[in-house]
């Protein structure tokens, strides 16, 4: 297997089973087990197994299926940075695990082994971070909604990439030529400070409301072609009090933080749509900070439009958070502590009577 990748050798150890690897070259291998072989440890935890890392060569134990499934997740790595020549992250590398597992249920295993990198997941594209692969399943579903629908609502927790694939959509459809400029919307829900209380003019109040979308813009664009487009108009910026009135066509149009939006915000943010534009809509239920009673635009859009053609909706949970463990981990603490109060609330602990 010299040239092209990773060559296995597969044998018995008692119930368990060693899968052997060696790499062609050895700067590429270190990319694939990371710093002080970061990556290789993530593996061992994701799949139960035991790793160990000498040069080029990878020793790989563990049940039978846990030690092949291994195998491939790290000679898709191996293919992964002998094409793009760079470091690898831990969210990569969950992707690499999630995209093989996927690939198990959809290809026969013959093809599977042909074929280590062999694309599952859907991915965007643009000129400054190339190729940007779907890391899980509900990313992959929300990449080709954003391909095939006029309007996606995207739900779920923070870290889901839910803003940051958006901004990497619509920044790949504008250097494709299929829109003409990107508008970018969040509404400036205060919390606990009066924007009128805030220093600067107008743009200086509501920056710091949209300062993830400008992270988002310059992850995706080089920074002088960010402050370009700003200058020129191909790139807008503004709160959702701004878009009142308008048409917006050949566009793409981001609301994100749409949990904060009230019924009639959504209702005419959602008719802004204009001839050949495209919107996406992206928010977390869990985190809604409108005052108490008043009802999330974004919840009720997404059961009032359910089922109209031409619109598309993917949920994230807690196991899709790719931006740290801890964040995961955080996330998942908070759900279920939120189920456990809702059913405390519908089961009450009834008192005990006084012994007679």
């Amino acid at each position: 297997m010299r040239g092209r990748g990773p060559a296995a050798r597969l044998g018995e150890i008692g119930e368990a089973v060693e899968a052997s690897l060696t790499f062609d070259d050895n700067r590429l291998a270190s990319l694939v087990f990371g710093q002080y072989d970061q990556n290789v440890a993530h593996i061992e935890r994701r799949l139960a197994v035991t790793a160990t890392a000498l040069g080029n060569h990878l020793v790989v134990k563990g049940s039978p299926e846990a030690a092949e499934k291994a195998r491939k997740v790290f000679e898709r790595l191996y293919a992964r940075v002998r094409a793009s020549g760079t470091a690898l992250t831990l969210g990569d590398v969950d992707g690499a695990i999630q995209e093989t597992t996927q690939q198990g249920t959809l290809f026969p295993a013959a093809e599977v082994s042909a074929e280590a990198d062999r694309p599952v997941f859907d991915q965007i594209a643009t000129r400054r971070r190339g190729a940007v692969r779907a890391r899980n399943t509900a990313q992959d579903a929300y990449i080709k909604l954003l391909r095939s629908r006029e309007l996606v609502f995207a739900e779920g927790p923070a870290g889901t990439g839910k803003t940051w694939l958006a901004v990497g959509h619509a920044v790949s459809l504008l250097e494709q030529g299929h829109v003409e400029r990107i508008v970018l919307s969040r509404p400036a829900v205060e919390a606990g400070e009066r924007l009128g209380f805030l220093p600067g003019d107008m743009r200086e109040k509501v920056d710091p409301y949209l300062r993830p979308i400008y992270d988002a813009l310059y992850d995706f664009m080089e920074a002088r072609h960010v402050d370009r487009g700003l200058q020129t108009g191909i790139i807008e910026i503004a709160p959702l009090a701004f878009m009142r009135g308008r048409t917006l066509t050949n566009a793409v149009v981001l609301l994100d933080e749409a949990q904060n939006t009230t019924s009639m915000q959504m209702k005419m943010f959602l008719t802004r749509l204009g001839e050949n534009s495209r919107m996406i809509v992206t928010g977390d239920p869990s985190q809604i900070d409108l005052p108490p009673g008043q009802r999330s635009g974004l919840v009720e859009a997404v059961n009032i439009l359910d089922g109209v053609e031409g619109i598309g909706r993917v949920t994230f949970r807690d196991v899709d958070v790719v931006r740290h463990d801890l964040v995961r981990r955080i996330v998942t603490a908070y759900e279920s502590a939120a189920h456990g109060e809702h059913e405390s609330d519908r089961n009450p602990t009834p008192r005990r009577r006084p012994n007679a």
